[in-house]
């Protein structure tokens, strides 16, 4: 469950052309990938980072938000 407090909308900025767009981040998942909608460059996250919101957007992903941690040091019980 998300908390109250975790925003879900984050700009992300094309470091290649400057475009900006507010996308909704997922809750229960990593974005490795976001292609930029004016030059189609596909952008993935910066070493350190784990997704494109954390790297390119204007808030980190809701794991980082709420103190969870990175997307990739999660255990899905499976």
């Amino acid at each position: 469950m998300t908390d109250p407090a975790t925003t879900l909308e984050s700009t992300i900025t094309c470091p290649h052309c400057g475009h900006s767009k507010t996308e909704v981040m997922p809750t229960d998942a990593c974005q490795w990938f976001y292609e930029c909608d004016d030059c189609q460059t596909l952008l993935r996250p910066k070493p350190g980072d784990c997704c494109v919101f954390c790297s390119y957007g204007s808030m980190p992903c809701p794991p980082i938000q709420a103190d969870r941690g990175c997307c990739e040091t999660q255990t899905n019980g499976h």
